[in-house]
């Protein structure tokens, strides 16, 4: 079996910045078919495969060591394959996900995701002091919630910190995924306030580590700004945002909070490899 790989980085228009995702387009295969590729494909820790069947296409993920329900960076990266190297001609492209449907529509130099929305709940960090300390060290913590539909623990730093105390933070990723052995969350979400002195002016900044997912640090995870923008439009009382993720690679989202209760979650891709897997 030959199969088509493209890897591109999602989140930014620099090459090796953003987040990579390797993109297997699986064409004009059956639906057993597709499943029999994509378990394959995930022992070579391949990021996404899709298949078509009429006007949609069924999406997976795949991280080093798992499937996931929901994945931002690789979405927006099987979007762009099909609409810069498949040639699909049709505005607005649907994928079929463990999420449900998910669709993403082609803007100027980028892609808009519609996503659901995934509000966290403030919860009492003493619950979470092991992990809290892991990750965060003494820095100040302004408020710990915890987003139960995605089992993702959400730490806000305080406002006093300076950007740097996040972007300068060395997280133990062992140490940190040692907290937490029963399955509780499976990714820790650092984030703070954006600074109205800083340029370009990003309404707020974050990081992310999922080492229960073979992932010591994610360069930029979309699915994360679907609790993200939830908490922060509601503290800052705004619909449109802007944000970044500040890890060694970085990456810039655009957000907008729908008023069905979705969230739109715009980006760029940019192709840095291109080949065929045989198997």
């Amino acid at each position: 079996m030959e199969i088509p790989v493209y890897t591109l980085d999602s989140f930014t228009n620099l090459p090796f910045k953003g987040n990579p995702a390797a993109i297997c387009p699986l064409l004009h295969v059956t639906m057993s078919s597709f499943s029999k590729a994509t378990s394959t494909l995930a022992r070579i820790d391949l990021k996404t495969a899709f298949s078509s069947e009429n006007a949609l296409f069924r999406l997976r993920w795949f991280t080093p060591t798992t499937e996931v329900d929901l994945c931002g960076h690789a979405t927006l990266a099987s979007a762009a394959v099909l609409f810069q190297h498949i040639k699909n001609v049709n505005p607005t492209l649907v994928f079929e996900t463990k999420s449900g449907d998910l669709s993403v529509t082609q803007k100027e130099e980028g892609y808009i995701m519609d996503f659901p929305l995934n509000p966290p709940t403030r919860v009492d960090p003493n619950d979470f002091k092991d992990t809290i300390k892991a990750a965060v060290g003494n820095l100040p913590v302004q408020e710990v919630l915890f987003c139960y539909n995605t089992k993702k623990l959400l730490i806000r730093l305080a406002d006093s910190c300076d950007i740097s105390a996040l972007t300068d933070l060395k997280v133990d990723t062992v140490a940190l995924e040692n907290t937490e052995r029963s399955g509780r969350f499976c990714a820790v979400i650092i984030t703070m306030k954006g600074s109205p002195d800083c340029q370009p002016r990003y309404d707020f900044y974050s990081r992310d580590f999922s080492p229960w997912f073979g992932v010591p640090e994610d360069p930029v995870t979309g699915s994360n700004h679907t609790i993200l923008g939830s908490y922060w439009s509601e503290k800052l009382g705004k619909k449109k945002m802007l944000a970044y993720q500040c890890s060694s690679r970085g990456g810039e989202l655009e957000l907008e909070l729908r008023d069905d209760g979705r969230i739109n979650i715009a980006g760029q891709a940019i192709t840095i490899l291109q080949g065929t897997i045989k198997l």
